[in-house]
């Protein structure tokens, strides 16, 4: 099988990738271990950046988004049973961001290209890139039962963080920089329309939780746990009682309760590789890096790097100029490293660290004080939220 570009990956970066490509007239082949209703069913990010909504309307992908999607202006912030609102599009110019699931993106996605794109196999289970460094890399995988060949001109790696992608990058070639954090979140779905219209994020003494939505009607919720915790150990009631206490403020607000239909523990990391392409083998997304979910940003960086890689090769196809490839690395990293800083500033000031300090704790509340008294420092929170621009 030939193809200019293997994509490894049918996550939302492997899919917009062969969307983007396919538009710019470039084939590729998609390779993806899962079977489609896995694919189809991972639950992961929920929050699109204004960046990636404008983007999945340029693909010919934002039809369902715009009819089923909630568009938010802003988010709550919680601290001493105090609420404060961060305008974005006030704060930013008119940029906003999308409550639209990442399994929402994936399906319309993939129902694309099964009408209307190159290959994309279900099943097929990357096993190596070779050859990165030649002009013919080479990707080996496993299909219904048979070892294959995809021989490409370029490979981007969609696989994740455990994928084989970025296992081709060299070791004493690689750079890891990586901060593992001492607590996670228990994440619930619950059957209960949402207790308010837009996110809301609570600072609180025993802990930071998030009230977020999938729909109208379904609720999703989280709180902040140690490290290792069973979500079992947890009864419903339990978590409905939690979340009372940590969403909490001064005035008459109430939490609507509904019955828990999932739960499960996220564990929190910053992880960054690079650099993030070796010869003709590019990785984007988890591949290359992870970022704490407080910021949303992990869906929006693997479609920032998806856009810029497709941009450069569409740059070298009409131009014959490498220039954009050679500066694909540099280029996400820029975004990658402010998306980093901007999900760790969020995460150190909304949770409690287990060995917190007094003066630690003081300091997230003036953290936060500053935010809701400075048009400043709620426009770097309003602008880091809604997302930086790509390239």
């Amino acid at each position: 099988m030939r193809t200019t570009v293997g994509i490894i990956g049918a996550g939302p970066a492997g899919l917009l990738l062969a969307r983007l490509l396919r538009n710019a007239g470039i084939d590729s082949v998609v390779l993806e271990s899962r079977d489609r209703a896995y694919v189809e069913q991972r639950q992961r990010a929920g929050i699109l950046e204004q960046g990636t909504v404008d983007v999945l309307r340029a693909a010919g992908a934002g039809e369902r988004m715009d009819r089923e999607g909630l568009r938010h202006d802003g988010i709550e912030l919680r601290f001493a049973k105090r609420r404060h609102r961060v305008d974005f599009p006030g704060l930013t110019g008119g940029r906003s961001v999308m409550v639209y699931a990442q399994t929402e993106v994936c399906k319309d996605l993939i129902a694309l290209q099964l009408k209307e794109g190159g290959p994309l196999l279900f099943e097929a289970e990357a096993l190596a890139v070779e050859g990165a460094e030649s002009d013919r890399p080479r990707v080996r995988f496993r299909h219904e039962g048979r070892e294959e060949v995809l021989e490409c001109d370029y490979v981007v790696g969609c696989d994740g963080f455990w994928g084989v992608a970025r296992k081709a990058v060299p070791a004493p070639l690689s750079r890891t920089f990586e901060r593992t954090y001492p607590f996670g979140w228990l994440g619930v779905l619950a059957d209960v329309a949402p207790s308010h219209d837009e996110l809301i994020y609570a600072r609180h003494e025993r802990g930071f939780a998030l009230l977020s939505m999938r729909s109208p009607s379904v609720s999703r919720l989280y709180l902040q746990v140690p490290v290792g915790t069973d979500p079992r150990s947890w009864s419903d009631g339990e978590i409905w009682d939690e979340l009372d206490r940590r969403l909490e403020t001064d005035d008459d607000w109430t939490l609507d309760r509904g019955p828990i239909t999932q739960k499960s523990v996220t564990p929190m990391r910053s992880y960054v590789h690079e650099p993030m392409r070796h010869g003709r083998l590019f990785l984007a997304g988890d591949a290359a890096h992870i970022v704490p979910p407080t910021g949303a940003k992990g869906l929006n960086l693997a479609v920032g790097d998806v856009v810029t890689f497709a941009r450069a090769l569409t740059h070298r196809e009409e131009t014959g100029s490498d220039a954009l490839l050679d500066a694909y690395s540099a280029n996400c990293l820029r975004r990658v490293w402010q998306a980093e800083r901007f999900s760790y500033d969020m995460t150190t000031m909304l949770h409690r660290a287990p060995d917190a300090t007094p003066f630690e704790e003081r300091l997230q509340l003036a953290r936060l004080d500053r935010i809701a008294s400075s048009r400043a420092a709620a426009t770097d929170l309003a602008e880091g939220y809604t997302g930086y621009p790509v390239g």
